[in-house]
């Protein structure tokens, strides 16, 4: 896809700075079939996470258990709340992210990533023949095991970011970390067995996704339809946009301030679909 190389070279905030429309290689070739359904009808399920403690009264806890195994056979995903993370600290990472993607081209070039790569600023590797490009930025880090960073790749300005970062990336790992012990206990399985299948140096990733305004909205998507090849994907929403798919339909997920959504990756939903048929 000779084509799609040459335009992963080039931002897409580069292109609507210079008022272009999206070239071919980010049309998508059809519309989706598949009927939307507005959040409001069906919201995804929050689960508070604090009460699934155990200085939480059993009955209590139960309760939120049985939430969290309806919410992962029903949908594969939920808003997560009672995580720990004060909100305050949550509009923190929203707004360096902001100001990261707010700065001068020249600047987020300093971690410019090639087209193959996965880790660095730029766009995902160039896709399959076939495939459309999604009409984003984004910049990708590996931040666990920390002997896995690439140095080279994290932003040193705006100045706290790299702070911030390594702080909400060690907030993160504990709430997959609780996620993981309680759905293990909603299945009735061991608490640890989940962590003890992905290991001691279980690999983290950090990707901060930039959907610039496009002139043409009826043709690109932000991010195309797709799974995720993980254990967990965990997302802060900035803004409402984000689609989850559920019985042939998608569903927008409502941006929850306090909330960080939880969405089972590949591996989960394979382990889940064996735990729910035994």
């Amino acid at each position: 896809m000779a084509g799609a190389e040459v335009f992963l070279s080039k931002r897409v905030q580069e292109m609507v700075l210079n008022g272009e429309e999206p070239p071919a290689p980010y049309i998508c070739r059809d519309g989706d079939s598949i009927q939307e359904v507005s959040a409001p009808l069906s919201p995804v399920p929050i689960i508070d996470l604090g009460l699934l403690s155990s200085s939480t009264p059993y009955a209590k806890q139960e309760e939120e258990l049985q939430k969290l195994r309806s919410a992962l056979s029903s949908w594969g995903c939920f808003q997560a709340i009672g995580h720990g993370i004060p909100m305050t600290f949550l509009d923190k990472i929203r707004q360096v992210t902001r100001e990261y993607f707010e700065q001068p081209m020249d600047e987020k070039k300093k971690q410019a990533k090639g087209v193959e790569e996965f880790e660095g600023y730029g766009a995902d590797p160039t896709p399959e023949e076939g495939q459309f490009l999604d009409w984003s930025d984004r910049l990708f880090l590996d931040v666990y095991p920390k002997d896995q960073r690439k140095p080279q790749f994290w932003p040193e300005r705006p100045e706290s970011f790299r702070g911030l970062i390594e702080e909400y990336s060690f907030k993160i790992k504990t709430v997959t970390e609780i996620t993981s012990k309680a759905m293990a206990k909603s299945l009735k399985l061991e608490e640890n067995c989940f962590l003890n299948q992905f290991g001691n140096r279980s690999q983290y990733q950090a990707r901060f996704n930039y959907y610039a305004h496009c002139q043409r909205p009826d043709l690109v998507l932000g991010l195309k339809p797709h799974s995720d090849g993980t254990g967990y994907t965990i997302v802060l929403q900035d803004e409402e946009g984000l689609q989850v798919l559920k019985d042939e339909q998608w569903f927008t997920v409502p941006k929850i301030s306090e909330a960080v959504l939880v969405l089972m990756g590949d591996q989960m939903e394979v382990i889940k679909l064996f735990c729910f048929i035994i």
